[in-house]
């Protein structure tokens, strides 16, 4: 970029493409008019996608950066709509997802002067920091390339997380001092002390039944091929979280659910927890049995030293550090493990999933159905939870869940971001339930504006079933807001120009799956259920 004078707009649209942030999902406003502009006055370099509500942009950016891997924006306004895209960025937070929020805010002199302004809310860039690593703002049109490029530094290095960055609409409006070049972040990865991986090496070298437990710091660093070399190598089982399913392909001998926890994790003489906060659903910590050594590998040196201290601790990204290792570890023609009976443990935990109905059946019927590299949405719904522990996944990043946050409603509008990733050669399935997908429903239109030929599974209970069920065991039946009235959902579906289906039963739900797969148009299949098995004995506690 040249010197010389532009506006604050132009500033923002340079320094987005200077640091390749050229996909954009927003909801404009009058206090985003300027920067939406600057996009405008440069075709090709941006693509932009507006949906029908800010959480929705929030999600969608979420769910391209997590399947393209790299990051993407979200662009609101102030107040409410800052406040309601923080679902989603409170989401990718806990999903460790490099998403860039520009927020508009009021005129610059009125900034918290509580002037009753549109749009305003008392200290916004305080408020925004607790779902993001790092917020900042710009007061003049010059700050905006300093300010873009620390976000991009913040939300990139070390672990990577959510960022925000706010501009007064006047800032955008006015014209400045460009620089001669845009400031383009640039960071250095931190790498492990070389005495702390010859100790890593060697304790996983002496394990005789090393094991190792991958979280979502595997697929989001991208560390999948050096992580099965690893566990082949060491001949370990390896129990993926949630989040870390697809860390290893379930065809694998060595891959586990995480329900193998208490029965692997006693067994094992070493530990390799691989970016994973290595504790309980319900946040506390797992336990290790004096002589067990525990060796982890994190992006974040906060999670090195929270619950159980290791034995080594190795910093920094997980594609990096195996690599290392793998460099170090002594070849051997075959492993010196003495694990013994992994298929019988697979197969009781196997069973124990596959007791869980009617979700197994539907699931099992859904992963037939699909190609290895559909990206599944798997949602806050009863097919959804069983996925967690017992849908197969056999690729890196095709199975994407909002992990710790849980958000109700996430599951619409983050298979639209992955769909804008994956491109129109793959497909994009969504495990929704009624409650959740009329949270954004109206993204329905979004899908069909801008050709996002996601497939909806709707499981439709007319409740909210975990409620519903929980009221009805643990409370003697006393049901208070949990039951819903839902509109027709394939005639819905046709008034949005969306491919409408009602599926009554697992045979007919496949037939509809594969044809919706084989339609070159968005889809939804509304699957009739009642009450579902709880399946949380299997989920809480792994």
């Amino acid at each position: 970029m040249n010197g010389g004078i532009t506006t604050g707009g132009d500033l923002l649209a340079s320094s987005l493409a200077a640091n390749r942030l050229d996909t954009v999902f927003t909801l404009p406003g009058v206090q985003l008019d300027p920067a939406l502009d600057a996009l405008a006055r440069r075709p090709g370099e941006f693509t932009v996608y507006h949906t029908r509500h800010e959480q929705a942009a929030a999600y969608m950016a979420d769910g391209f950066a997590r399947v393209a891997r790299r990051p993407a924006v979200c662009m609101v306004v102030p107040g409410a709509g800052l406040l309601n895209a923080m679902a989603g960025l409170a989401t990718a937070y806990a999903c460790s997802s490099p998403v860039l929020c520009v927020a508009g805010q009021t005129p610059a002199a009125t900034i918290d002067a509580g002037l009753g302004m549109l749009h305003e809310v008392r200290s916004q860039l305080e408020m925004v920091r607790s779902v993001v690593k790092w917020s900042g703002r710009a007061m003049r049109p010059e700050e905006i390339p300093g300010v873009v490029r620390q976000a991009v530094v913040q939300m990139l290095s070390g672990h990577t997380l959510p960022v925000e960055v706010e501009i007064p609409p006047d800032v955008l409006a006015e014209t400045g001092d460009a620089p001669a070049e845009v400031p383009v972040a640039d960071w250095d990865r931190h790498l492990p002390e070389p005495g702390d991986l010859e100790r890593a090496v060697a304790t996983l070298q002496a394990a005789r039944r090393p094991l190792i437990v991958a979280g979502g710091g595997v697929t989001s660093s991208g560390a999948h091929e050096e992580l099965t070399a690893l566990a082949e190598r060491l001949g370990a089982p390896v129990i993926m979280t949630s989040n870390g399913k697809g860390s290893i392909t379930a065809r694998s001998a060595l891959a586990f659910e995480a329900p193998a926890i208490p029965a692997l994790l006693p067994e094992a003489d070493v530990v390799l927890a691989v970016g994973t906060r290595f504790s309980h659903r319900n946040g506390s910590r797992w336990r290790l049995r004096d002589g067990q050594k525990l060796v982890r590998v994190d992006v974040d040196p906060d999670q090195l030293s929270r619950g159980i201290s290791p034995a080594v601790s190795l910093e920094g990204d997980a594609r990096q550090v195996l690599d290392l290792v793998l460099d170090l570890l002594a070849p051997a023609s075959s492993p010196a493990t003495s694990w013994r009976g992994l298929d019988a443990v697979r197969a009781r935990l196997r069973k124990q999933a596959d007791e869980i109905q009617p979700q197994a059946e539907f699931g099992h019927a859904i992963r037939a159905e699909l190609p290895d590299d559909t990206i599944v949405i798997d949602g806050m719904t009863q097919v959804g939870y069983w996925g967690r522990v017992g849908f197969p996944v056999y690729l890196p990043g095709t199975f994407l869940v909002p992990g710790y946050q849980g958000t109700l409603g996430f599951e619409l509008p983050t298979s639209l971001g992955a769909q804008v990733a994956a491109g129109s050669g793959r497909r994009v399935v969504v495990i929704t339930g009624d409650g959740g997908l009329l949270y954004s429903v109206g993204e329905l239109a979004t899908a069909v504006q801008h050709g996002l030929n996601v497939v909806v599974l709707l499981f439709n209970d007319n409740a909210f079933g975990n409620v519903l069920r929980t009221q009805d065991v643990d409370y003697g039946g006393r049901r208070i807001a949990s039951e819903l009235r839902n509109p027709d959902f394939p005639r819905l579906a046709e008034s949005f120009g969306i491919a409408g289906r009602r599926a009554a039963g697992v045979d007919e739900m496949r037939r509809c799956l594969r044809e919706a797969l084989a339609d070159d148009r968005p889809a939804l299949i509304e699957v009739p259920v009642g009450m579902m098995a709880d399946p949380w004995h299997l989920i809480q506690g792994h």
